[in-house]
This record gives structure tokens, C-alpha cells and sequence, in this order.
């Protein structure tokens, strides 16, 4: 008969690696042209209203350029982030 010195407590670990494109295809950058904005309260004003929309990653907001640059991941539709904005009460230039 044939013993094994094998230890029982062995472990399997997978690695999966992700392709950075495939992690950077499920966001998306976008710059919106925004008029209104006169000071950096106004920006602040944008920023923590488009805060608070899920799926908003990044917000940058810059009055004297009148641009709000945002990165979104899929399923954040413009509707809702041009709404937040006008809802702060500045105005989304198409």
C-alpha cells in the first residue's frame, strides 16, 4: 500500500486578469458645456449636484471655462446628468 506525503491543506488560487480596456470600457469621460457659472460656489453648486447621482466618478467643474468634465460609467444617461445640473440651476449648452 502507497501512502502520501501529501498535505490535505492544499490550496487552488486563480489569478484573472482584467484588460485595462476592458475596465476603462465601462466608463466614459465627457466634457458639458454649462452656462451660469460665475464663481467657484457655482462650481461647487454643480459638482455636488451631479454628486449626487450614482455612477458619477469624477466631476470637475471650471466657471471661467463654463465646462464641467465628468466621468460616468455605463448606465448614467445624459437626461439625468443635464437634469442635475439645470435642477442647480445652470444651463447645459447642447
Amino acid at each position: 500500500m502507497s501512502t502520501s506525503n501529501r498535505d490535505e491543506t492544499d490550496t487552488t488560487v486563480t489569478v484573472m486578469v482584467i484588460p485595462r480596456e476592458c475596465l476603462q470600457a465601462r466608463m466614459e469621460r465627457k466634457t458639458i458645456s454649462v452656462t451660469g457659472m460665475s464663481c467657484n460656489g457655482c462650481e461647487q453648486n454643480v459638482e455636488t449636484a451631479l454628486r449626487n447621482l450614482d455612477d458619477v466618478n469624477r466631476i470637475e467643474a471650471d466657471h471661467e471655462a463654463d465646462t464641467v468634465d465628468v466621468v460616468l460609467e455605463d448606465g448614467v444617461s445624459d437626461d439625468d446628468v443635464n437634469a442635475a445640473i439645470e435642477q442647480a440651476g445652470y444651463d447645459v449648452v447642447a
